[in-house]
């Protein structure tokens, strides 16, 4: 498709636009040949197909809602100017205006491509298996939770699941923007919308269609882009009075014209025509609207959602961020960081040791043990009689008439004076948990475990101090492990031992301290302190009641698009700000050079409306997502 058809693509307001400009430049060479009345007609009738759906949309709104707006005043200017036999005058002034909008219509569908992108990529269809084993072409939308669809190779996941067969090879591309494939195992998670690189999988159903991550993802982009940013608003509740007002300036300078400047009558008028044109506030009410669109959809591409232009326009405004712990500053899984041996030549055997132990146990410090030494040291073998768990409290087992235990200290140790186990409460105070091993009541080894920072956390606190934010983390865990976190990553304020409820008290409570502060959370119990923030932020891979509460979710759960957020807030409130005080500017040099009669009418509607699409595609600017994303770029955005 050619870029010609890309922009006329559900763009009919561009098409007449363009028609428009057509029939101008057929009025004009009558005009030359002097083919009087038909140029008159040619114009007449270029400025009715340029301006009908700007005119419709006046008309409409004026009879429906009661309200004015600028496509009134450019309706009344273009009469007013043929009143007087200014015809090719009023074609000039709609086709310039009637390209502005349809310019506003194409940022619009430029700005929403992001869906209509995610929406090609969730199949419509899925091939069901039947009872007997045989498969049947249904729709998605009428898959059941429990269905078992069968994905072929290269195809689409029609919807969320989890995987039957043993092995999967998913591009997930297009919901976490990685180019990289993932590995799937048996029972693990299928996002619908990604793509089966390998054999022919089978899955069941997890969640009905309109409950997919995809189908919440194309929702979330279509209401925040429904709902427009604070400034939006009130430079909308504003165009009703302000247009009142240019009417009723407009007929008072006209008098003032005739009768106190004696310019006469035609040119009053056509002053008060030029007048009524570059008065209008076209340029000013586009200062928002599409820079808005823009960066919503920026973020889209990016694997930020915003519930609402207002939430993405008021993250430049944060005084404070507020941080859950586990799961959003950390990975959300233990890890070993510590290993101490009492003899080391006993090193290897211990290891044997645990990993036959602690590969009986489905807990998750057992498999945090199993997998640090399977990847990190060799393997021996050793044959264990009897493995038991004990709840609780860890594990036993017996191998060669040797009994050996691994677990919480009160269930190991047997002499708290061992320098071995001193050692171990050092570790303990720094907020790590401390697991336990011993052979015959004898302590051989201490391992210290704790969830480690995520990997973009440490560049984003830093970045957040570059910008005077501070920073808290808010945590269920106890005082030495939020501590040890916190220290770590560099941030300003822990609150430790926080339960749901206390969470969103402190929520409030520091809203008395700072304006405006973000809470940042993935779980069930951050929802109540995502509701109480300025702005809440769900991580994409938390709880759907998180991701429901937040203003905000980071689909792709990386902490640094939570700054590059901030820098596309910025960006967006600089670029506003730019467009409303450009947009002003025109309109008062505008306004003063046709009082002093050094335009007429053509360069009126062109200083206007040049502004009006200035204004648009320093919004469109937005689009671009940039090539520094990561958090570490502290005060680069593009």
């Amino acid at each position: 498709m050619s870029a010609l058809q890309k922009i006329f693509k559900n763009n009919t307001p561009m098409l007449l636009t363009v028609i428009s400009g057509f029939l101008i430049m057929i009025g004009s060479l009558f005009t030359i040949f002097d083919q009087q009345p038909l140029d008159a007609v040619i114009f007449v009738s270029s400025f009715l197909i340029g301006g009908y759906y700007q005119a419709r949309e006046g008309v409409t709104d004026f009879i429906r809602k009661r309200e004015l707006n600028v496509d009134i005043l450019m309706v009344l200017a273009a009469v007013g100017a043929s009143i007087i036999g200014f015809w090719l005058e009023g074609a000039l002034l709609i086709f310039i205006f009637s390209l502005s909008g349809s310019l506003e219509i194409y940022t619009t569908n430029k700005s929403t491509d992001a869906i209509a992108k995610l929406m090609q990529l969730a199949p419509a269809e899925a091939w069901r298996i039947k009872a007997d084993g045989s498969t049947e072409v249904v729709a998605a939308s009428e898959l059941s939770v429990g269905d078992t669809v069968l994905v072929p190779k290269g195809g689409a996941v029609p919807i969320d699941g989890k995987l039957l067969s043993d092995y999967a090879l998913m591009d997930e591309s297009a919901i976490s923007g990685e180019s990289i494939p993932v590995n799937k195992e048996k029972n693990e998670e299928v996002i619908g919308g990604t793509l089966n690189l390998n054999n022919p999988i089978k899955i069941e159903v997890t969640r009905v269609h309109s409950d997919t991550l995809f189908s919440k993802i194309i929702r979330l982009v279509e209401e925040a882009q429904s709902t427009p940013s604070k400034t939006a608003t009130l430079i909308h509740s504003i165009e009703t009075t302000y247009v009142k007002v240019v009417l009723l300036f407009v007929p008072l300078m006209m008098l003032i014209f005739y009768y106190v400047l004696n310019w006469g009558f035609t040119e009053s008028f056509y002053r008060g025509m030029v007048l009524l044109t570059v008065a209008s506030p076209c340029a000013l009410m586009a200062s928002a609207s599409p820079a808005t669109l823009s960066a919503i959809s920026n973020g889209a591409k990016k694997g930020v959602l915003y519930k609402g232009g207002s939430f993405l326009e008021n993250l430049n405004r944060v005084d404070a961020v507020a941080f859950d712990k586990t799961g959003t500053l950390t990975v959300g899984k233990p890890s070993v960081t510590d290993v101490l041996y009492k003899n080391e030549c006993e090193k290897e055997l211990i290891q044997s040791v645990l990993i036959s132990m602690e590969r009986t146990s489905s807990h998750p410090l057992a498999k945090a043990v199993v997998d640090y030494f399977s990847k990190n040291m060799q393997q021996l073998t050793v044959a264990f009689d009897t493995i038991s768990e004990v709840e609780g409290k860890g594990i036993e087992g017996f191998a060669q008439k040797h009994h050996w235990k691994i677990g919480k200290k009160a269930f190991v140790l047997t002499d708290e004076s061992d320098p071995l186990a001193i050692r171990a409460l050092k570790k303990q105070d720094e907020g790590k948990t401390v697991l336990y091993v011993s052979k015959d009541g004898q302590l051989q080894a201490v391992i210290a475990l704790s969830d480690q920072p995520a990997p973009a956390a440490k560049g984003l606190i830093d970045y957040f101090k570059t910008q005077g934010i501070y920073t808290i983390m808010i945590t269920g865990d106890n005082e030495a492990t939020g501590q040890s976190i916190a220290e770590q990553l560099g941030m300003d304020e822990v609150r430790a031992n926080c339960l749901p409820d206390k969470k969103a008290e402190l929520i409030i409570e520091l809203k008395e301290r700072f304006e405006t502060i973000v809470m940042v959370g993935d779980g069930i119990n951050d929802a109540p302190a995502l509701a109480n923030a300025s702005i809440g932020i769900a991580m994409g891979a938390g709880t759907d009641l998180a991701m429901e509460t937040a203003d905000i979710i980071l689909v792709k759960n990386e902490l640094d698009q939570l700054a590059y957020s901030h820098r596309l807030s910025k960006k967006l409130n600089r670029i506003i700000l730019q467009n409303i005080v450009f947009s002003i500017s025109v309109i008062l040099v505008l306004i003063t050079v046709n009082v002093l009669q050094l335009i007429n009418l053509p360069l009126g509607v062109l200083g206007h409306e040049g502004s009006t699409i200035l204004v648009i595609l320093n919004g469109l600017r937005l689009l671009r997502t940039g090539s520094k994303p990561k958090a570490e770029q502290a005060n680069n955005f593009y």
